[in-house]
């Protein structure tokens, strides 16, 4: 008798979704990876027909044709109205009988835990941080932006290396070694040039993503303005997720910080000791540790906890994913 499917799971980025089909036993029936999940760009149902394309194959290779529990962490989800939005819209495409969506920054920290108790923050593009507790509450921030008082992510790091390298050059801000590493990156003279070649898009917008680990390596060689900025970065981190710790009750406990995103999870030595140092004195208690786990398993273990899954069956599918 073939094994059945109980957990749906799908971590949708902006870049690429990972699926994977789970059974009621927590082993892996099948896995699929599809395009980028951006509903802001393209609109809800062509966001979800990627989705589902990817959800498909899985399908298709498992053998089954639905679930019990379809559980989806999914970037761009960001306000409870809007989970529940992308829950309707999943629910409409029939992939399982229950449908659970969050933003996709709890995969990570379920991925990082073995009992769903925790604070993650992610800085990668952006930034935003997330907490759960054992008796189902959360703690959340809108992560939009500065309309939502966000500060850092690597788009943003990049502005404050290029503003700062700005005045540096025309003597409004104070001197930084900024002011001729980022031209240079690009085989510029001066930040002038610079300037001029990101407004006319002879340098397109994509590549000042470029900027942020030139950033964090002009601050490692000891300039003190890309120093300022990282320790800015680094306060902003432990003010999440302190927040979220107290919010939830859980700053006096010993709980896990798990770091995700390419920035947090890139080993800038600067950064990871002002993280730990800052948390030190806002939550002694914290257990710092970068999530090194796929989010997909994130998002399968959040289906397993949903469907009431044994700790036995939990761990048969962390196996799976272990290195």
């Amino acid at each position: 008798m073939g094994l059945t499917a109980s957990v749906l799971a799908v971590d949708a980025g902006n870049s690429k979704t990972d699926v994977a089909v789970v059974a009621g036993d927590g082993s892996v029936l099948a896995t699929a990876r599809g395009g980028g999940f951006r509903p802001p760009a393209v609109g809800v149902t062509a966001a979800v027909d990627v989705l589902a394309e990817a959800v498909g194959r899985a399908y298709a290779a498992a053998g089954v044709d639905g679930v019990r529990q379809v559980s989806a962490c999914l970037a761009n989800a960001d306000l409870p109205v809007e989970e529940e939005q992308l829950a309707a819209a999943l629910h409409a495409r029939a992939w399982g009988t229950s449908v659970d969506v969050r933003n996709d920054t709890f995969a990570i920290l379920r991925a990082g835990v073995a009992e769903p108790r925790g604070v993650a923050v992610v800085c990668g593009a952006g930034i935003n941080c997330v907490g759960m507790h054992p008796d189902g509450r959360t703690a959340r921030f809108p992560a939009l932006g500065r309309i939502s008082g966000d500060w850092g992510g690597g788009w943003h790091l990049a502005e404050e290396a290029l503003w700062h390298a700005a005045r540096a050059e025309d003597g409004r801000g104070v001197p930084t070694a900024l002011a001729r590493i980022l031209p240079a990156h690009f085989g510029l003279d001066s930040m002038y040039a610079l300037i001029e070649a990101l407004h006319l898009e002879r340098v397109p917008q994509h590549r000042r993503h470029e900027l942020t680990p030139v950033l964090f390596a002009t601050a490692a060689g000891g300039d003190a303005v890309a120093r300022s900025v990282v320790v800015r970065l680094a306060e902003e981190i432990v003010s999440m997720a302190a927040v979220a710790l107290t919010r939830l009750g859980l700053l006096e406990e010993e709980t896990p910080v798990l770091l995700g995103g390419g920035v947090l999870a890139a080993g800038h030595a600067l950064l990871d000791d002002a993280v730990r140092d800052l948390l030190a004195v806002r939550a002694p208690k914290a257990v710092a540790r970068v999530v090194t786990a796929p989010p997909v398993l994130g998002a399968a273990l959040l289906g397993l906890d949903r469907v009431g899954a044994p700790a036995g069956v939990r761990e048969r599918l962390r196996a799976h994913y272990a290195p």
